[in-house]
């Protein structure tokens, strides 16, 4: 399989179409002729990264953070940005990314939480046609099939904001999780993988009790209080990171359903940046 049909594969997963309009995404380098013999997925495209997938010489990398994500007047060893591209680009390895198209996605990062915590039901928080993405005539089929930004979910049944915050760990494998709340039950959720702040007002108008995402600033979690919705913020890393090993196993299997086999793994040198001490 060439990398344009991986490509090919990986934009039935995630529509392009869905991402973000500020957004940077789709095949960023590379030659969509070349062999995908190897593929690896990471959440973001790290000088560390980049010398693992040197080494283990890899023909994709599949990262859900975009690189290059701003355009780029110069590529020189004289920026972080630049010296990782001139690596890859040396060593022959394409970069794709979905990023938010992923997010939004019918079986995007959003929907995996929604399933990892049991919901009974699920939607959109924005759907696609009233979000910030790219829109096409097919707007009216998105919502069909529950395309958008964000996640509600219905839970399975209620549960308190420590309850929440412990089953948000299990899906996502964080090992420490924040929260903002009152302690009031909880039965409908709302998900917004990464920085997921600007959601707070959907989520409200969607009757959610709380709001599952990776971080937010000090004056989001006032408003959060203010509007009565309760965070559980499990850290950006851990939002996003697990759905991308997903990935691998996933896209690994569409491959060989299409005939093909290639060897497709999750980045081990993609770790989170952040270390929590504890203060005794």
């Amino acid at each position: 399989m060439n990398v344009g049909e991986v490509c090919d594969i990986l934009a039935d997963v995630a529509p392009l179409r869905l991402a973000e309009g500020w957004d940077n995404v789709g095949l960023l380098v590379g030659d969509r002729g070349a062999t995908a013999a190897r593929i690896m997925t990471c959440l973001t495209i790290t000088p560390v990264v980049v010398e693992e997938a040197v080494r283990q010489r890899v023909d994709l990398v599949i990262t859900h953070h975009p690189l290059p994500f701003k355009p780029l007047a110069k590529i020189t060893t004289d920026s972080t940005v630049g010296a990782m591209l001139l690596s890859l680009i040396a060593a022959e390895i394409a970069v794709y990314s979905a990023h938010t198209a992923f997010d939004s996605a019918a079986s995007g990062i959003n929907q995996a939480w929604a399933s990892g915590l049991g919901a009974a039901t699920s939607g959109p928080l924005v759907p696609a046609d009233r979000a910030g993405g790219q829109t096409d005539t097919d707007s009216a089929t998105a919502i069909e099939v529950g395309v958008g930004s964000g996640r509600w979910a219905m839970l399975p049944g209620p549960l308190t904001l420590d309850q929440l915050a412990r089953s948000a760990a299990r899906v996502c494998a964080a090992t420490d999780v924040r929260v903002v709340g009152s302690g009031q039950e909880i039965w409908k959720v709302a998900i917004a993988c990464g920085s997921g702040g600007s959601f707070l007002q959907a989520a409200l108008a969607c009757g959610c009790q709380a709001m599952i995402t990776g971080e937010a600033t000090f004056h989001t979690c006032l408003e959060a209080e203010a509007l009565g919705i309760d965070l559980v913020l499990v850290g950006h890393f851990a939002s996003e990171r697990f759905a991308m090993v997903q990935l691998a196993s996933d896209l690994h299997a569409a491959i060989a359903a299409k005939g093909s086999e290639c060897d497709v793994f999750a980045s081990s040198a993609d770790v989170n940046p952040l270390r929590t001490i504890m203060i005794t």
